[in-house]
């Protein structure tokens, strides 16, 4: 799941992706803020822990769980050109040029 965390006096936002549910990062969250921890702990999908002082968090957005991603279905395909521009592009440069010598034909 994201994880964006606005931090107070800073331009950029702290992005990660958990595999903790919405409901445990709302809790650290709300612990965090009610005073019952001084920092907000989260550790991402590669185990890296980010910690956030609690009095410096602006906003927390907790974004929908996403599914696991395998394979190459989440590439996006390639458009191919209308059949008449793919034969003028493997044309060579002189079956290009006209009777006498210049423009298309």
């Amino acid at each position: 799941m994201e994880v964006k965390i606005g931090v107070q006096h800073t331009p950029r936002e702290i992005v990660l992706e958990s595999g903790l549910s919405a409901e445990d990062v709302e809790s650290a969250v709300a612990a965090a803020l009610g005073g019952k921890a001084e920092l907000l702990s989260l550790t991402d999908d590669k185990g890296r822990k980010v910690l956030v002082p609690a009095d410096r968090i602006a906003y927390v957005e907790i974004g929908e769980p996403t599914t696991r991603r395998v394979g190459f279905g989440t590439l996006p395909l390639p458009l191919r050109p209308p059949d008449d521009l793919a034969r003028r592009a493997h044309r060579r440069p002189a079956d290009r040029l006209g009777a006498d010598g210049e423009g298309e034909v």
